[in-house]
């Protein structure tokens, strides 16, 4: 079976729902992380870390939405707005400081006409039962730490601009 990231409520190539705006003027959206599941998992899967990223934001490194580790093998959703106050993150799993300085799912932003950004949703299927992070880790640090353990990673990409 082939490791699939999907969603019930966005689909590959498709434009993000307000819920998944941010929640300031202007925007008036939810900052909801949105429903997620995976299936295929390669065997030998230990646990997972969901990320989400803009390479599109002016920034000269991109941005990083959301970023969730240690997520235990046995996990394989996130329900609408997970770790938001709505739901919580499973047991085990660590949110990380995303570009917004929160550990919430930070909604998407773009600046006025700057076209259409991409936002790619990524489930990585990890060899080892956690990461060992430091205390407030950065996405770069996580990213390395999956770099090294990572057995598959299942994407979707969607878009959004203003």
């Amino acid at each position: 079976m082939t490791f699939h990231l999907l969603s019930d409520t966005l689909k590959d190539g498709q434009r993000l729902t307000k819920a998944q705006w941010a929640a300031y003027p202007g925007l008036e959206g939810d900052n909801l992380s949105p429903e997620l599941h995976w299936e295929g998992a390669p065997e030998g899967t230990r646990s997972f870390v969901v990320t989400v990223y803009d390479p599109d934001a002016p920034t000269g490194s991109g941005w990083w939405h959301w970023v969730v580790a240690n997520i235990p093998a046995d996990v394989t959703s996130l329900p609408e707005g997970a770790g938001s106050g709505r739901h919580p993150l499973p047991q085990g799993a660590v949110a990380v400081y995303n570009d917004s300085c929160t550990t919430d799912f930070a909604g998407a932003a773009p600046p006025p006409g700057h076209g259409d950004h991409r936002y790619i949703f990524t489930v990585h299927a990890l060899k080892v039962a956690s990461l060992d992070l430091p205390e407030n880790p950065t996405p770069a640090q996580v990213g390395f730490r999956v770099h090294f353990n990572a057995l598959a990673s299942a994407s979707f990409t969607t878009v959004f601009g203003r």
